[in-house]
């Protein structure tokens, strides 16, 4: 067997919508190695503190890694300033890390959304360079991005609220399930900040 085949991916459909209240991020849960389903229960959005998610598309093993160097980087960060961390110094530090990669053999392999609030709701994608640009409506990463997109552009509207973006998401992530095949899963995760903070939740996908 070759490698590449033993590398486990997460081919992956994440989606982050700007709410007029807060930011909601999907993902669903299929994560491949080469043909192999490896996992149907793949976790692919983490809190990163108490106002800020990241969602993860590209190789497991580079994903895990950035989640543990940025939680810690943010930490420490916080630590050393004595206050909560924007989303965009976060999205700014993930981009860096990132960055450093290029000049390894390999970069990391990924394609990430970091959101959350400060004194607004903010979202931010990010490629494997570091390349780094905040979207005001929505955004979608992963093999099934195609699809989720056109339902996002369908169902988007500027006041959408919390509860509106979360169903939104959900069709968006059902749509690139039924025609991607890196995305699938026996559910999906929903990630919701607010003012109040983080709530992270799973829905069943029904058969």
């Amino acid at each position: 067997m070759e490698m590449k085949n033993l590398v486990k991916k997460t081919g992956t459909t994440t989606v982050g919508i700007v709410c007029k209240d807060g930011v909601v991020v999907a993902a669903e849960k299929k994560a491949t190695m080469g043909h192999l389903v490896a996992s149907k229960e793949a976790k692919k959005i983490f809190a990163l503190n108490d106002r800020i998610m990241l969602t993860t598309a590209g190789l497991s093993a580079d994903n895990d890694s950035l989640v543990r160097v940025l939680r810690a980087e943010i930490k420490l960060y916080e630590l050393q300033h004595k206050k909560r961390i924007s989303v965009g110094a976060a999205a700014t530090l993930l981009s860096n890390i990132l960055y450093s990669g290029r000049w390894t053999f390999i970069p990391y392999m990924v394609q990430l959304i970091i959101a959350g609030i400060d004194e607004k709701p903010r979202l931010y994608d990010l490629d494997a360079y570091g390349a780094k640009e905040e979207q005001t409506t929505f955004f979608a990463t992963g093999s099934g991005s195609p699809f989720a997109l056109g339902v996002l552009e369908a169902g988007y509207s500027r006041d959408i609220s919390v509860k509106e973006a979360e169903e939104l998401a959900i069709k968006a992530i059902k749509s690139a399930v039924e025609r991607d095949i890196g995305s699938g899963g026996n559910a999906i995760d929903i990630g919701i900040v607010t003012e109040r903070g983080i709530e992270i939740k799973t829905i069943p996908l029904q058969k």
